[in-house]
């Protein structure tokens, strides 16, 4: 059975949400860089929605980086996201390759709004 080559060719800042005072009395979301990855990006499933004013997308990825320990900061997982340039990638799911975990397969979501 051959393998395919893994191409770790997309710089993607992994970034983690948290809850900050909006000095008004509520709360705001902000999101911290936790590290770099490089990254091997390819496509999953599509779909979209039009509506009223807009046309609202949604591609299903799979995201390979590297290895990370469990107990690493920089270690992806749910509720987490990457982001390139514009493009965010949201963590739906985390997922070792393999017996000895070479690498992490990321099931994200990319959503874009036009």
């Amino acid at each position: 059975m051959l393998k395919r080559q893994v191409n770790l060719d997309r710089r993607l800042v992994l970034e983690e949400a948290s809850s900050v005072s909006d000095g008004a009395g509520g709360n705001t979301e902000v999101w911290s860089a936790l590290g770099v990855h490089w990254a091997q990006v390819d496509a999953r499933t599509g779909s979209g929605r039009a509506r009223e004013f807009l046309t609202r997308s949604r591609l299903g990825l799979k995201i390979t980086v590297r290895y990370a320990p469990q107990d690493s900061t920089t270690r992806p997982k749910p509720g987490q996201r990457f982001v390139e340039g514009t493009r965010i990638y949201a963590i739906d799911a985390v997922h070792e390759t393999g017996p000895r975990g070479g690498y992490l397969m990321c099931f994200a979501e990319e959503e874009v709004t036009t």
